[in-house]
């Protein structure tokens, strides 16, 4: 195989993996002679254009409320309700309202400064939350249960994890515990094969607790470093959906007293305030010990993360702004603090430029 194939073979491997259609070798061949090549955009240029939604919704409403005004009781009211629109919750709009309202009553306020400020306090909120997700090496398979509701992406983040661990070296399998979407069971079937990693499957509608106890036997054979183990999509709200849950950990148990040793819940960034819910019932539920937050890129509620950190304290590991790969990464709170508040991502920290405006 040539270099050119085999480039070629792996971008098209990433197409199939990620739901990316794609043209034909010999048609891309000839696109790639006729067409120079386009620069890659770099993580966080991703995630200010996935946020760009989030972050435009507020500088619009910031502008709207201090252009050529003096800064007064209702100035922050009104800031407030803004912020309380962009889903960052009650503590923290109070927060940025009082930092914004310190010593500045009665002059004039420029947006961009209440944009600082604004990133500055969500940093700050962030940061204890901006934890990076490690795997202990002295526990194989080290087991990583992932939950959510329909639609969240958990199998799509489990073929991205998978994909990113892979490419560190380490073996991965795969459980296949959605029993009942064979879609969901194919899809891991593809991703295993493409990415090496065995997969542990059962037949469609078979007890995916039991199925959680042979992955990680099966892991344990192989010697694996990780397992990921996939759950059907299920709605907070039902009571016997839970209580399933609640048996795929038990049983998990039985088999490694340890496990699940993580059990990250998958957000859909779009639903605002329905995550608050989600978080505290999961966290009771499947002792929740970390966060990934999905499809900010879709949303123009993307504060809904900070409420979720500002109530519940919890690691978010990872966010992601798309389909492909690349498109989830660590969390890093001054890079988000940054892209919702709008602010170019190169220039000095928020909290120093806030503090310089109050001197």
């Amino acid at each position: 195989m040539s270099n050119a194939d085999g480039t070629r073979e792996k971008r098209g491997m990433f197409a199939r993996l990620f739901g990316r259609g794609g043209p034909t070798p010999a048609t891309e061949v000839e696109a790639e002679a006729e067409e120079a090549p386009e620069r890659k955009r770099s993580w966080r240029e991703r995630l200010f254009g996935g946020l760009f939604r989030s972050s435009q919704a507020i500088a619009k409403g910031i502008a709207e409320v201090f252009t050529k005004r003096k800064l007064d009781t209702l100035t922050l009211e009104e800031l407030e309700d803004v912020l309380l629109r962009a889903d960052l919750g009650v503590a923290a709009a109070q927060r940025v309202t009082k930092a914004v309202g310190a010593a500045r009553y009665e002059r004039s306020i420029e947006p961009d400064e209440v944009r600082a400020i604004l990133a500055g306090e969500v940093q700050k909120i962030l940061e204890p939350v901006a934890l990076p997700f490690e795997i202990d090496e002295s526990k194989r398979p080290f087991v990583v249960l992932v939950v959510g509701v329909n639609g969240s992406g958990k199998t799509t983040t489990i073929a991205k994890l998978a994909s990113k661990w892979r490419g560190e070296g380490k073996s991965v399998v795969l459980g296949a515990g959605d029993t009942f979407r064979a879609a969901a069971v194919e899809q891991l079937r593809i991703w295993g094969h493409r990415l090496d990693a065995t997969v542990v499957a059962g037949k469609e509608g078979a007890d995916a607790a039991g199925l959680a106890f042979d992955a990680i036997k099966t892991a344990r054979e192989r010697n694996a470093d990780v397992l990921l183990m996939d759950t059907a999509g299920r709605l907070q709200n039902r009571a016997e959906l839970m209580a399933e849950l609640e048996k795929i950990v038990r049983v998990m148990k039985k088999a490694d007293p340890e496990a699940p040793h993580a059990t990250l819940l998958v957000l859909d960034a779009t639903v605002g305030q329905n995550a608050l819910t989600q978080v505290d019932v999961f966290g009771k539920t499947a002792g929740v010990t970390g966060l990934v937050m999905t499809k900010l890129d879709g949303t123009a509620r993307g504060g809904i993360l900070v409420a979720i950190a500002e109530k519940f304290a919890l690691p978010i590991y990872y966010v992601g702004v798309g389909e492909s790969a690349d498109d989830l990464e660590p969390f890093t709170a001054r890079d988000f603090a940054r892209a919702i508040a709008g602010l170019d991502p190169e220039e000095s920290d928020p909290a120093t430029t806030a503090a310089e405006t109050t001197k």
